[in-house]
């Protein structure tokens, strides 16, 4: 068996980041920008109003001084003088400060009459202008958040872009097997199980940034197993779900086998996730997940996700640790490093009494897998242990 750090290097290793692809904006939330976008325009492109009220031709203006409306500035309707001494241009917040404007006077500061205004007592001391290229210039290049977020996509159409290049999304077929299995919403026969790893990953996968192709189940024969991965051409990677052990019915890695299969490992010191294997099918990157619902969706967040961030063109890395306290204490830790479900609440962790891989409903309540290293000692309530949020 090796280690958790080794088989993510191996994953890394079989991958390399897709190309990208040039999408409408409109379709851009959540994609992966890895390169700087450069600003097409200035923003804003002219001096603008920043507030409703009257641009003078002065910095220096005392109560009681009169000026003399002359016209009107509204967004997207400029005033198209040049404002001279004593003249006032009534202007709206956005609009453009006409030439020769150098303040606005807030409209709450001006008394009017007629075409005349007099400031009042109290007057505001600012000029209330956004200069020109306050926010950005053109050319200037800006480096985006990953994945992207909605603000994200309001500045890239404001920078002047329609359109984006984005690293284009991994297909990742997705293959649950065995006889025991039906579809969800079936009902099982009496030595039958629904379905749920399969589900389950695919969001993950989804959430991760990539595309989910969920394939038919394959039986546990090679005829049916052979065309599944006939359907997985074409995708970026492929994930299997149990029949990767050394049962007679166990026969994903006997048939890849036969077909090819580059395998790089099988087996990792891991609880839970043992009986894990990676490796090329065909060309394509192959992750085969243990069937049990627990392992099959911590392995998941392990070792698929950061091979989509890989795929992404991310770093490839494994996921972000954190640390916190335990709520109370917990015996010693085994020979595998051990993902151990548990729940953070008011900043302390509490690791959940039942650790069985078959059960699902314990990890839907939890919202961290503390890492526990090989051979870890007893700890006692307040120690600080390695997690990772889920």
């Amino acid at each position: 068996m090796i280690s958790v750090d080794e088989a993510l290097e191996r994953i890394f290793a079989l991958l390399t980041p897709l190309e990208t692809e040039t999408i409408p904006l409109r379709h851009a939330l959540g994609r992966t920008v890895l390169s700087p976008v450069a600003a097409l325009r200035t923003q804003p492109p002219f001096d603008a109003s920043a507030m409703d009220g009257y641009a003078i031709a002065t910095k220096q203006a005392s109560p009681g001084d009169q000026f003399t409306v002359v016209g009107e500035s509204a967004a997207g309707h400029a005033f198209d003088g040049v404002l001279q001494e004593r003249q006032a241009v009534r202007i709206f917040t956005g609009a453009l400060v006409p030439l020769g404007g150098h303040r606005v006077v807030i409209q709450e500061d001006v008394r009017v009459s007629g075409d005349t205004i007099s400031l009042s007592e109290g007057l505001d001391t600012g000029l209330h202008i956004r200069p020109a290229g306050q926010d950005f210039t053109a050319g200037q290049e800006i480096t985006f958040k990953d994945p992207l977020r909605p603000v994200d996509l309001a500045l890239l159409a404001a920078l002047g872009h329609g359109t984006v290049a984005v690293t284009r999304k991994p297909k990742v077929a997705i293959i649950a097997t065995g006889d025991e299995l039906v579809a969800p919403g079936e009902v099982p026969g009496p030595a039958q199980i629904v379905a749920s790893n399969h589900l389950g990953l695919a969001a993950l996968v989804e959430r991760a940034g990539a595309e989910a192709r969920l394939l038919p189940i394959a039986r546990d024969t090679k005829a049916s197993l052979g065309a599944t991965f006939d359907l997985a051409r074409g995708s970026d990677l492929i994930v299997t779900i149990g029949g990767a052990s050394v049962g007679d019915h166990d026969l994903v890695a006997d048939v890849a086998a036969a077909r090819g299969l580059e395998r790089s490992f099988y087996k990792i010191a891991m609880r839970p996730g043992k009986p894990l294997m990676a490796g090329r099918l065909d060309g394509i990157p192959m992750i085969g997940v243990p069937g049990n619902p627990v392992s099959s969706m911590v392995c998941g967040e392990i070792f698929i996700r950061p091979a989509i961030d890989m795929l992404l063109g991310r770093a490839g890395r494994a996921r972000t640790t954190h640390q916190a306290p335990l709520a109370r204490p917990i015996g010693p830790n085994g020979a595998r490093e051990h993902y151990m479900r548990a729940t953070l609440c008011d900043g302390a962790l509490t690791i959940a009494e039942r650790q069985d891989s078959s059960l699902l409903s314990v990890l839907a309540h939890a919202n961290a897998l503390v890492r526990r290293p090989p051979n870890d000692k007893a700890r006692a309530a307040g120690d600080r242990l390695d997690y990772i949020a889920i």
